[in-house]
Protein backbone atom coordinates (compact mmCIF):
# COMPACT_ATOMS: atom_id res chain seq x y z
CA UNK A 1 0.00 0.00 0.00
CA UNK A 2 1.28 3.47 -0.86
CA UNK A 3 1.57 6.22 1.74
CA UNK A 4 1.03 9.98 1.70
CA UNK A 5 2.13 12.35 4.46
CA UNK A 6 0.09 15.35 5.59
CA UNK A 7 2.09 17.86 7.61
CA UNK A 8 0.49 20.90 9.25
CA UNK A 9 2.27 23.90 10.71
CA UNK A 10 2.81 27.59 11.14
CA UNK A 11 6.15 29.34 11.56
CA UNK A 12 7.98 26.13 12.46
CA UNK A 13 11.18 27.25 10.72
CA UNK A 14 14.02 24.75 10.93
CA UNK A 15 11.72 22.20 12.56
CA UNK A 16 9.53 22.09 9.45
CA UNK A 17 12.55 21.65 7.21
CA UNK A 18 13.70 18.73 9.35
CA UNK A 19 10.19 17.24 9.22
CA UNK A 20 9.88 17.42 5.44
CA UNK A 21 13.47 16.31 4.84
CA UNK A 22 12.86 13.23 6.97
CA UNK A 23 9.94 12.22 4.73
CA UNK A 24 11.86 12.37 1.47
CA UNK A 25 12.09 8.96 -0.20
CA UNK A 26 9.73 7.38 2.34
CA UNK A 27 6.29 8.38 1.04
CA UNK A 28 4.67 8.76 -2.37
CA UNK A 29 3.17 12.19 -1.69
CA UNK A 30 4.03 14.96 0.77
CA UNK A 31 1.39 17.59 1.51
CA UNK A 32 2.14 20.61 3.68
CA UNK A 33 -0.80 22.64 4.98
CA UNK A 34 0.32 26.08 6.12
CA UNK A 35 -1.77 28.22 8.46
CA UNK A 36 -0.50 31.75 7.85
CA UNK A 37 3.26 31.42 8.31
CA UNK A 38 5.40 34.52 8.02
CA UNK A 39 8.81 32.84 8.32
CA UNK A 40 9.21 31.51 4.77
CA UNK A 41 7.75 28.08 5.58
CA UNK A 42 5.77 27.96 2.33
CA UNK A 43 8.81 28.67 0.16
CA UNK A 44 10.90 26.18 2.13
CA UNK A 45 8.26 23.46 1.78
CA UNK A 46 7.93 24.04 -1.95
CA UNK A 47 11.70 23.88 -2.29
CA UNK A 48 11.65 20.47 -0.64
CA UNK A 49 9.08 19.19 -3.12
CA UNK A 50 6.00 19.29 -0.91
CA UNK A 51 2.56 20.07 -2.29
CA UNK A 52 1.61 23.20 -0.36
CA UNK A 53 -1.89 24.24 0.67
CA UNK A 54 -2.29 27.68 2.21
CA UNK A 55 -5.21 27.56 4.62
CA UNK A 56 -7.67 30.43 4.32
CA UNK A 57 -7.18 32.09 7.69
CA UNK A 58 -10.32 34.20 7.36
CA UNK A 59 -12.27 31.12 8.43
CA UNK A 60 -10.22 30.65 11.58
CA UNK A 61 -7.60 27.99 12.20
CA UNK A 62 -8.00 24.57 13.75
CA UNK A 63 -5.61 21.66 13.38
CA UNK A 64 -8.62 19.53 12.43
CA UNK A 65 -9.45 21.84 9.53
CA UNK A 66 -5.83 21.80 8.37
CA UNK A 67 -5.66 17.99 8.44
CA UNK A 68 -8.89 17.76 6.48
CA UNK A 69 -7.49 20.14 3.88
CA UNK A 70 -4.50 17.86 3.44
CA UNK A 71 -6.61 14.72 3.37
CA UNK A 72 -8.77 16.21 0.61
CA UNK A 73 -5.86 16.31 -1.86
CA UNK A 74 -4.34 12.90 -1.14
CA UNK A 75 -4.00 11.11 -4.46
CA UNK A 76 -6.81 8.68 -5.26
CA UNK A 77 -4.45 5.71 -5.56
CA UNK A 78 -2.98 6.18 -2.08
CA UNK A 79 -4.41 4.03 0.71
CA UNK A 80 -2.56 5.25 3.81
CA UNK A 81 -1.81 8.71 5.20
CA UNK A 82 0.71 9.63 7.86
CA UNK A 83 -0.32 12.75 9.77
CA UNK A 84 2.45 14.84 11.31
CA UNK A 85 2.77 18.16 13.06
CA UNK A 86 5.42 20.42 11.58
CA UNK A 87 7.54 20.22 14.73
CA UNK A 88 7.90 16.42 14.43
CA UNK A 89 10.31 14.15 12.56
CA UNK A 90 9.35 10.59 11.64
CA UNK A 91 11.72 7.95 13.01
CA UNK A 92 13.60 5.53 10.78
CA UNK A 93 11.68 2.31 10.26
CA UNK A 94 8.35 3.60 11.58
CA UNK A 95 6.47 3.75 8.29
CA UNK A 96 7.60 0.27 7.26
CA UNK A 97 6.62 -1.35 10.56
CA UNK A 98 3.32 0.54 10.78
CA UNK A 99 2.40 -0.38 7.20
CA UNK A 100 3.21 -4.05 7.81
CA UNK A 101 0.96 -4.03 10.86
CA UNK A 102 -1.96 -2.54 8.92
CA UNK A 103 -1.40 -5.05 6.12
CA UNK A 104 -1.72 -7.86 8.64
CA UNK A 105 -4.65 -6.35 10.56
CA UNK A 106 -7.37 -5.16 8.14
CA UNK A 107 -9.70 -4.29 11.05
CA UNK A 108 -7.32 -1.58 12.32
CA UNK A 109 -7.80 1.92 10.90
CA UNK A 110 -5.20 3.86 12.89
CA UNK A 111 -1.81 2.85 14.18
CA UNK A 112 0.53 4.98 16.27
CA UNK A 113 3.80 4.46 18.11
CA UNK A 114 6.00 6.22 20.64
CA UNK A 115 6.23 9.96 20.18
CA UNK A 116 9.23 11.29 22.09
CA UNK A 117 10.21 14.77 23.12
CA UNK A 118 13.57 15.61 21.55
CA UNK A 119 14.77 17.67 24.53
CA UNK A 120 12.97 16.46 27.67
CA UNK A 121 15.81 17.82 29.79
CA UNK A 122 15.22 21.39 28.57
CA UNK A 123 12.39 22.03 31.04
CA UNK A 124 10.13 20.29 33.51
CA UNK A 125 7.28 20.89 31.06
CA UNK A 126 9.04 19.02 28.26
CA UNK A 127 9.66 16.14 30.65
CA UNK A 128 5.98 16.01 31.60
CA UNK A 129 4.94 16.00 27.93
CA UNK A 130 7.34 13.18 27.13
CA UNK A 131 5.84 11.14 29.98
CA UNK A 132 2.32 11.97 28.77
CA UNK A 133 3.05 10.36 25.42
CA UNK A 134 4.23 7.07 26.93
CA UNK A 135 0.86 5.40 26.46
CA UNK A 136 0.08 1.67 26.84
CA UNK A 137 0.92 -0.65 23.95
CA UNK A 138 -1.88 -2.58 22.27
CA UNK A 139 -5.45 -1.74 21.36
CA UNK A 140 -6.16 1.88 22.25
CA UNK A 141 -9.12 4.19 22.45
CA UNK A 142 -7.38 7.08 20.68
CA UNK A 143 -4.22 8.35 19.05
CA UNK A 144 -2.43 11.71 19.02
CA UNK A 145 -1.51 14.08 16.20
CA UNK A 146 1.04 11.69 14.69
CA UNK A 147 -0.48 8.49 13.31
CA UNK A 148 -0.72 6.34 10.19
CA UNK A 149 -4.34 5.96 9.05
CA UNK A 150 -6.35 4.31 6.31
CA UNK A 151 -7.53 7.02 3.92
CA UNK A 152 -10.85 5.38 3.10
CA UNK A 153 -11.80 4.79 6.73
CA UNK A 154 -11.25 8.49 7.44
CA UNK A 155 -13.36 9.55 4.50
CA UNK A 156 -16.11 7.11 5.43
CA UNK A 157 -16.59 8.80 8.83
CA UNK A 158 -16.30 12.33 7.43
CA UNK A 159 -12.71 13.06 8.44
CA UNK A 160 -11.86 15.30 11.35
CA UNK A 161 -14.43 17.55 13.00
CA UNK A 162 -13.37 20.96 11.65
CA UNK A 163 -14.72 23.02 14.52
CA UNK A 164 -12.72 21.42 17.34
CA UNK A 165 -9.91 23.62 18.63
CA UNK A 166 -8.34 20.66 20.45
CA UNK A 167 -8.84 16.95 21.01
CA UNK A 168 -9.61 16.30 17.36
CA UNK A 169 -7.82 12.93 17.14
CA UNK A 170 -9.58 11.29 20.12
CA UNK A 171 -12.93 12.55 18.82
CA UNK A 172 -12.18 11.09 15.39
CA UNK A 173 -11.18 7.80 17.00
CA UNK A 174 -14.53 7.65 18.82
CA UNK A 175 -16.35 7.78 15.49
CA UNK A 176 -13.98 5.28 13.89
CA UNK A 177 -14.53 2.81 16.72
CA UNK A 178 -18.27 3.27 16.47
CA UNK A 179 -17.95 2.39 12.78
CA UNK A 180 -16.29 -0.91 13.72
CA UNK A 181 -12.63 0.05 13.33
CA UNK A 182 -9.84 -0.45 15.87
CA UNK A 183 -7.03 1.86 17.01
CA UNK A 184 -3.66 0.36 17.86
CA UNK A 185 -0.53 1.55 19.67
CA UNK A 186 2.65 -0.26 18.59
CA UNK A 187 5.76 -0.75 20.68
CA UNK A 188 7.81 1.17 18.11
CA UNK A 189 9.55 4.52 17.88
CA UNK A 190 7.37 6.80 15.75
CA UNK A 191 8.42 10.48 15.89
CA UNK A 192 10.63 13.04 17.55
CA UNK A 193 8.77 16.10 18.78
CA UNK A 194 10.19 19.53 19.65
CA UNK A 195 7.76 21.20 22.06
CA UNK A 196 9.99 24.06 23.19
CA UNK A 197 7.84 24.68 26.25
CA UNK A 198 10.12 26.52 28.64
CA UNK A 199 7.72 28.85 30.46
CA UNK A 200 5.02 28.23 33.04
CA UNK A 201 2.56 30.31 30.99
CA UNK A 202 2.97 27.97 28.02
CA UNK A 203 2.24 24.92 30.16
CA UNK A 204 -0.77 26.72 31.68
CA UNK A 205 -2.30 27.50 28.27
CA UNK A 206 -1.67 23.96 27.06
CA UNK A 207 -3.52 22.64 30.13
CA UNK A 208 -6.30 25.15 29.51
CA UNK A 209 -6.65 23.86 25.97
CA UNK A 210 -6.84 20.30 27.31
CA UNK A 211 -9.69 21.30 29.61
CA UNK A 212 -11.59 22.79 26.70
CA UNK A 213 -11.07 19.55 24.75
CA UNK A 214 -12.28 17.45 27.70
CA UNK A 215 -15.50 19.46 28.06
CA UNK A 216 -16.28 19.54 24.35
CA UNK A 217 -15.46 15.86 23.94
CA UNK A 218 -17.76 14.97 26.84
CA UNK A 219 -20.49 17.14 25.34
CA UNK A 220 -20.22 15.34 21.98
CA UNK A 221 -19.71 11.75 23.14
CA UNK A 222 -20.33 11.70 26.88
CA UNK A 223 -23.38 9.44 26.75
CA UNK A 224 -23.10 5.77 27.71
CA UNK A 225 -21.43 3.54 26.85
CA UNK A 226 -18.68 5.80 25.45
CA UNK A 227 -18.45 8.34 28.31
CA UNK A 228 -15.75 10.12 26.33
CA UNK A 229 -13.73 12.39 28.64
CA UNK A 230 -16.56 12.63 31.18
CA UNK A 231 -14.27 11.64 34.05
CA UNK A 232 -11.55 14.07 32.95
CA UNK A 233 -14.05 16.91 32.77
CA UNK A 234 -15.52 16.15 36.18
CA UNK A 235 -12.10 16.00 37.83
CA UNK A 236 -11.08 19.29 36.25
CA UNK A 237 -14.25 21.04 37.41
CA UNK A 238 -14.12 19.50 40.89
CA UNK A 239 -10.48 20.24 41.72
CA UNK A 240 -10.03 23.31 39.54
CA UNK A 241 -13.30 25.17 40.12
CA UNK A 242 -15.89 23.79 42.54
CA UNK A 243 -13.60 22.92 45.45
CA UNK A 244 -11.45 26.10 45.53
CA UNK A 245 -14.46 28.35 44.98
CA UNK A 246 -16.39 26.56 47.74
CA UNK A 247 -13.51 26.93 50.20
CA UNK A 248 -13.16 30.64 49.47
CA UNK A 249 -16.90 31.14 49.79
CA UNK A 250 -16.96 29.36 53.15
CA UNK A 251 -14.09 31.55 54.30
CA UNK A 252 -16.25 34.62 53.80
CA UNK A 253 -18.78 33.26 56.32
CA UNK A 254 -16.65 31.28 58.76
CA UNK A 255 -13.33 33.11 58.75
CA UNK A 256 -9.80 32.28 57.59
CA UNK A 257 -9.64 29.02 59.54
CA UNK A 258 -11.60 27.39 56.70
CA UNK A 259 -8.56 27.85 54.49
CA UNK A 260 -7.09 24.73 56.07
CA UNK A 261 -9.34 22.81 53.65
CA UNK A 262 -6.80 23.61 50.94
CA UNK A 263 -4.77 20.86 52.61
CA UNK A 264 -6.95 18.54 50.56
CA UNK A 265 -4.75 19.42 47.60
CA UNK A 266 -1.65 18.36 49.52
CA UNK A 267 -3.32 15.06 50.34
CA UNK A 268 -4.30 14.57 46.70
CA UNK A 269 -0.73 15.23 45.56
CA UNK A 270 0.56 12.73 48.13
CA UNK A 271 -1.95 10.13 46.93
CA UNK A 272 -1.09 10.57 43.27
CA UNK A 273 2.65 10.53 43.93
CA UNK A 274 2.27 6.91 45.05
CA UNK A 275 1.50 6.04 41.41
CA UNK A 276 4.24 8.09 39.71
CA UNK A 277 6.40 10.76 41.36
CA UNK A 278 5.96 14.02 43.25
CA UNK A 279 6.67 16.24 40.25
CA UNK A 280 4.05 14.56 38.08
CA UNK A 281 1.52 14.52 40.92
CA UNK A 282 2.04 18.21 41.71
CA UNK A 283 1.56 19.38 38.14
CA UNK A 284 -1.40 17.03 37.67
CA UNK A 285 -3.23 18.62 40.59
CA UNK A 286 -2.19 22.18 39.73
CA UNK A 287 -3.21 21.59 36.12
CA UNK A 288 -6.83 21.11 37.14
CA UNK A 289 -7.18 24.88 37.53
CA UNK A 290 -6.35 25.80 33.90
CA UNK A 291 -8.26 22.71 32.75
CA UNK A 292 -11.33 23.97 34.60
CA UNK A 293 -10.91 27.40 33.01
CA UNK A 294 -10.79 25.77 29.57
CA UNK A 295 -13.90 23.70 30.33
CA UNK A 296 -15.81 26.77 31.50
CA UNK A 297 -14.72 28.59 28.34
CA UNK A 298 -16.29 25.86 26.25
CA UNK A 299 -19.56 25.96 28.19
CA UNK A 300 -19.69 29.76 28.03
CA UNK A 301 -19.19 29.89 24.27
CA UNK A 302 -21.57 26.99 23.72
CA UNK A 303 -24.36 28.60 25.74
CA UNK A 304 -23.90 31.88 23.88
CA UNK A 305 -23.88 30.09 20.53
CA UNK A 306 -20.40 31.34 19.66
CA UNK A 307 -17.17 29.66 18.65
CA UNK A 308 -14.13 29.23 20.85
CA UNK A 309 -10.88 30.69 19.61
CA UNK A 310 -7.86 28.45 19.41
CA UNK A 311 -5.76 28.41 22.59
CA UNK A 312 -2.13 28.63 21.50
CA UNK A 313 0.82 27.93 23.75
CA UNK A 314 3.73 28.38 21.33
Amino acid sequence: MSIAAVVIGRNEGARLIACLTGLQGQVAQVIYVDSGSSDGSVVAAEGLGAQVIALDMRQGFTAARARNAGLAVVNSDIELVQFLDGDCVVRDGWLDSAQRFLDAHPHVAVVCGRRRERHPEASVYNTLIDDEWDTPVGEARACGGDALMRVQSLRDVGGYRDTLIAGEEPELCVRLRHAGWKIWRLDAEMTWHDAQITQFSQWWRRSQRAGHAFAEGAYLHGARPERHWVGETRRALLWGAFLPCSILLLTLFTGPTTLFLFALYTLQIARLSLHRDLKWASFTVLGKIPEAIGAVQFYWHHIRGGKSKIIEYK
